[in-house]
């Protein structure tokens, strides 16, 4: 085994189901879920964009896209997540496809130049610090605006974004409101719009959205629910499908 896929202590490796490629985690630290995966699966891809995926975490979204993609450039602020993105980089021989980049995407410049980028990838902290408990710690910073907030974020992808360009986000449906505003406030439009629910006679607990730099506000497209699980609560079609399951 390499000292890239070499475990260390607290780590384990997980596979993507995706012709054997795999990503390493820490068991301490905060792991990708589902939400990461729906939203690599969102947006349409050619295989010629520029992609950036802020706060990449372990960079799950970047090893999901990196066959439909030109190249994608991942951004991770905790230098624990970011050495571990490198390490699955390098472990699935994507070096010449993914570039990780340790840094605080508060200050874009300091990270990637303006208008760079075709599309940008967002699972940002999902609550404000206001909100609910708040524990310390790494799961703490993934899940609460610790750090970049809705703002902060949404302002990174449009400096990062050509006109034209497209941020592609999950977030909670409850503070639509003010991603509307957030977006509309650096100049994107939301274009496409598509509820996640648990099951079928249950809220939307999740929401997928894509925003266009430049575009007008009107022409929004409301997709129809994404549903996670059937009645008998397991996996429904699409959601197999989407982690390469048998269906």
């Amino acid at each position: 085994m390499s000292d890239t896929a070499q475990l260390r202590p607290n780590e384990r490796m997980d596979d993507l189901c995706m012709g054997g490629r795999r990503i390493i985690q820490r068991t301490d630290e905060f792991c990708f879920s589902m939400d990461a995966v729906l939203l690599a699966h969102f947006p349409t891809l050619t295989g010629r964009e520029r992609v950036l995926d802020l706060g990449t975490g372990t960079g799950v979204i970047p090893l999901l896209v990196a066959d439909f993609a030109a190249h994608i450039t991942a951004v991770e602020l905790s230098s624990v997540q970011a050495g571990l993105a490198v390490r699955s980089v390098r472990l699935n021989h994507l070096t010449d496809k993914i570039t990780v980049r340790e840094g605080d995407y508060r200050d874009p410049p300091a990270l990637f130049a303006c208008g760079e980028y075709d599309l940008v990838f967002s699972n940002p902290p999902y609550r404000p610090v206001t909100s609910g408990a708040v524990s310390m710690g790494a799961r703490a910073a993934a899940r609460h605006e610790l750090t970049a907030t809705l703002a902060d974020t949404v302002h990174a992808a449009s400096y990062a974004l050509r006109h034209g360009g497209r941020l592609a986000m999950v977030h909670l449906p409850e503070r639509l409101g003010e991603i509307v505003l957030a977006l509309h406030a650096e100049h994107l439009a939301v274009k496409r719009l598509r509820m996640v629910q648990p099951c079928t006679d249950k809220a939307p607990n999740l929401m997928l959205i894509e925003a266009v730099k430049g575009a007008a506000l009107t022409g929004m497209r409301h997709e129809p629910a994404l549903i996670v699980r059937d009645i008998g609560g397991k996996y429904t079609e699409e959601i197999r499908a989407i982690y390469g399951q048998d269906v």
